[in-house]
Order: C-alpha cells, then sequence, then structure tokens
C-alpha cells in the first residue's frame, strides 16, 4: 500500500476545519483557507507520495483558497500545481486569468504567483446532502518539467480538458493511482512518478504543440503507458492480440515488442495482457455479487473463451483452480 488516508470524521468537530488547514499547509504551498462550513467540517484526502512528486485525491466541503503576494514572499516551493475536478465546480483567479471548472477538467498553477481558488455552482444534492468537492491534486518540481517556464505560463490558469487524448490518459492515470493505492507497494512509488512526470510533460507538450521538446525516453514511456491503458480497456475483446495493438497505435509489431522488453517489466506484451486478464477474473471471483456467475462466464468476460485454458492458465498463476478459489475467497468474507 502506498499513501496516507485522512478524514476528518476521525477528529472531533470543533478541531476538523483546523486539523485539516494545518494538514494541507504541509502538503501544499501555504495558503489562506475558509470555508462557510468550518463550524461543521468534512473532508477526506489520501496522501500519495511519488518520489518528488505528490498526489492527493480529495473530497470537502466547499473551501477557498487564497495564496497572496505576502505568502508567496515568505514561502515558495517552486512547484506546479495540478487540479483535475472530478465533481462540482470551482473557480479560478491566477496570472490575471479567471475561469470555473468543472467534471473532468483540469489546470495549472504556479506557486510562485498568486492564486484564487473557491468553489461555484455547487448546490446540495436532491437528498439534501451539504454540498462537496471532489478531485486529484498534483504538486511537482518545475525542475522536472522538459518545459521552459516562459512556455508553461502560457498554460497557466487555462481550462484544460481531460476527455481525450494525453488529458484523457493523464486523468485515467491518477483515477487509477487513487483506486489501486491500496494494492501498490512503496517500491512502485519512484517507477509511478517518473510515469506521472512523463504523463504531464507530454500533455503540456501537446497543449502547446511542442511534443519536440520532449526526449525519446519521454516519448517511449508515455508510448507505453497509452498501450497499458488500451489493453485494459480492451481486455474483454479476444481478438486483442499484439498485432491488433500494434496497429492500433500505428507502430510496427518489432517496435510493440522492443518497447516491453525495454520497459523493465520482463514481461513480454502477451504475458502482460494474460496477467491482466487473469487478475481482473480473480477480482470477479472474489466478488459476492458474482458468485452465482458460472466461472467460464467470468472468463468469457475477460476474454478468454476457453474454459479449460482460463483453468489452466489461472491455477498456473495462482496455485489453485478458479472453482477453488472462489470458494476459498467466499468461506474466508464469511
Amino acid at each position: 500500500m502506498i499513501g496516507t488516508a485522512f478524514r476528518t470524521e476521525d477528529v472531533p468537530v470543533g478541531d476538523r476545519f483546523e486539523y485539516w488547514r494545518q494538514l494541507m499547509s504541509r502538503t501544499i504551498a501555504p495558503s489562506d483557507m475558509s470555508s462557510d462550513y468550518a463550524a461543521d467540517f468534512w473532508a477526506e484526502q489520501r496522501l500519495i507520495e511519488l518520489g518528488p512528486v505528490r498526489v492527493w485525491p480529495t473530497a470537502l466541503r466547499p473551501t477557498r483558497f487564497r495564496r497572496n503576494a505576502r505568502m508567496v514572499r515568505q514561502s515558495d516551493p517552486e512547484e506546479y500545481h495540478l487540479t483535475l475536478v472530478l465533481g462540482g465546480g470551482l473557480g479560478l483567479d491566477h496570472v490575471g486569468r479567471s475561469d470555473t471548472y468543472g467534471p473532468h477538467d483540469l489546470w495549472l498553477t504556479d506557486t510562485s504567483r498568486p492564486y484564487d481558488v473557491q468553489s461555484c455552482d455547487v448546490r446540495p444534492s436532491a437528498a439534501g446532502d451539504l454540498p462537496y468537492i471532489t478531485g486529484v491534486g498534483v504538486d511537482f518540481p518545475k525542475t522536472l518539467l522538459p518545459l521552459s517556464p516562459d512556455r508553461v505560463r502560457e498554460l497557466l490558469g487555462k481550462r484544460l480538458s481531460g476527455r481525450e487524448g494525453t488529458g484523457a490518459l493523464l486523468t485515467g492515470f491518477l483515477t487509477g493511482l487513487d483506486r489501486q493505492s491500496g494494492f501498490l507497494q512503496p517500491s512502485d512509488a519512484p517507477r509511478l512518478g517518473m510515469v506521472l512526470v512523463d504523463l504531464l510533460a507530454a500533455w503540456l507538450a501537446q497543449a502547446l504543440e511542442a511534443e519536440a521538446a520532449l526526449s525519446p525516453e519521454t516519448h517511449r514511456r508515455v508510448t507505453v503507458t497509452r498501450i497499458r491503458a488500451f489493453i485494459r480497456q480492451n481486455l474483454h475483446d479476444p481478438e486483442l492480440r499484439p498485432p491488433v495493438i500494434a496497429v492500433a497505435h500505428h507502430i510496427s509489431l518489432s517496435y510493440l515488442h522492443r518497447l516491453f522488453q525495454e520497459d523493465g517489466s520482463g514481461e513480454t506484451v502477451a504475458a502482460w495482457i494474460r496477467g491482466q486478464r487473469l487478475a481482473g477474473a480473480r477480482r470477479d471471483l472474489a466478488n459476492p455479487a458474482m458468485h452465482t456467475t458460472p466461472v467460464h462466464t467470468v472468463a468469457a468476460r475477460w476474454g478468454i473463451r476457453s474454459a479449460s485454458d482460463f483453468t489452466r492458465a489461472f491455477r498456473t498463476a495462482y496455485g489453485i483452480s478458479p472453482t477453488e478459489y472462489r470458494f476459498q475467497a467466499r468461506s474466508e468474507g464469511e
């Protein structure tokens, strides 16, 4: 597991907002935080440290973050901050630009310049629940980007989309990182941090039409990340094979194999596909909601047509048959 979790519910009501403020001041560049819900504040956050990169998925009551010129002079970590909005709405005033952001919008800010972030267009649900914002924050040193500060400045405060292209790949990586944090190990953190920085660099370079500024290694790692995302999205297709993947990404089959050989995982493309399918099927077999779904149907859901092939591969990977694993998982869950 990587990351540490925080919930205001674990803190006495009267201390929640102040505790949250102190936590955030240690996570991000110092700013003045205020909320109309401070008297009964609610927030949940996971802080995931990937080397010099910090990722913090969060859900919280509407809060205002103001970083003024005095705070910049007093403390500047020389970082960029990325915000991915997942739920609710936020407004940003930064470097002379003002805009509003909704689900799957992204923006970039510079800790060396003042900013003002506040909730907007946030309404209680139909059930009468109090409103809240969800999203992911990312903080990373400016020196990690292979792009000049002058070029990056062109994008500060702009509303950028996380719905297509590299923006969608970046969004998927950040949300997937939160979902999988319980299964990841501390030893995974440096590699994941490098992948995230590469994605950030590729995304910003694409927005600036400055892909030539990226190193061949960054291009390679982003390509591998894009291919892995494509594979995960198409595992249900039994026709998903290396030649299909190569054609979909406009690369030769030999180059596809070379990318995986150089990625350090030690797995071939076919082996990685098989491993992802088996891992997905194992999750389904352990899912109580699917305990009546036949094993061969579970296999087919993950692109494995032959029940006997599935049983053989599952036993090889996990030392137990799919049926035995399902029974074992149900027994442990009772």
